[in-house]
């Protein structure tokens, strides 16, 4: 007789109680899938993961205050994904492109049965980078409005609009904003990807500036100069940054 397979444990992400209801539903016929909680909201989904560390998550795209790609940056890579739904087909081709899988709702019994089966064979193989996925699944032209920061279990949203500037630290960014700095697991090349380059620009490969809050330009040594900030923060300009940051300063007079 062969040894029971091992369980799949699983959340269920929505703030619509209705289309949780309806997976909960749609898992009764599948013994091997133990449903650990579920989330009504995405903060609620980042401390369920860290509770309970799920193979698996159905997690909806469009919920209040944090999103699905916002869950999928906080939880980090090592969890299969189904998403539940209704988000434009654009974002679906890179779902699928990124070994996860997704559903359109309703949520039909066929479909659903086919997401399971793709995810239960794909089960242990390393998953897209979220950051990834999350600037792949963005439509084309549309940047991001705010970042998500983790810091333990403290979640800090920060609107794009409030971000002073950013610094790299290694596989980090320090994110200045309103007299603060938060620490965010990203790359900055990556964080530049999804930045409007009208209104941020890459001045040094260490730092990114929000173009609003540059003041002035200034020498600073020989062929080197400063960006000053409207705090009176003093940041480090190199040639090719100073091409890029002038060509956006000039458009705007």
């Amino acid at each position: 007789m062969s040894a029971p397979s091992k369980k799949i444990r699983a959340l269920i992400v929505d703030d619509e109680e209705l289309a949780r209801h309806v997976v909960r539903e749609l898992l009764q016929s599948h013994p091997e899938v133990e449903i650990l909680a579920e989330c009504a909201n995405g903060f609620e989904a980042a401390k369920a993961f860290a509770e309970h560390q799920p193979d698996l998550i159905f997690l909806d795209v469009q919920m209040p205050k944090l999103t699905g790609f916002d869950v999928l940056e906080l939880i980090g890579t090592d969890v299969s994904v189904i998403f539940t739904t209704a988000y434009d087909q654009y974002a679906m081709r890179a779902f699928e492109v990124h070994a996860v899988d997704y559903l359109l709702k309703p949520i039909g019994r066929e479909r659903f049965e086919a997401a399971l089966e793709r995810v239960k064979s794909r089960l242990g193989a390393k998953m897209t980078s979220p950051h990834e996925l999350a600037a792949t699944a963005r439509p084309p032209q549309q940047f991001l409005e705010r970042l998500v920061v983790k810091d333990g279990t403290k979640v800090t949203l920060i609107p794009v609009s409030k971000l002073d500037y950013a610094e790299a630290q290694d596989d980090y960014v320090a994110l200045a904003t309103q007299g603060k700095k938060h620490l965010k697991q990203q790359t900055i090349a990556a964080l530049e990807t999804g930045l409007n380059p009208d209104s941020f620009v890459r001045i040094h490969r260490s730092y990114i500036v929000n173009l609003e809050r540059v003041v002035r330009i200034e020498p600073y040594g020989k062929d080197s100069r400063l960006a000053i900030l409207t705090d009176g923060t003093r940041l480090p300009v190199s040639r090719a940054g100073y091409a890029r940051l002038k060509a956006l300063l000039d458009e705007r007079k």
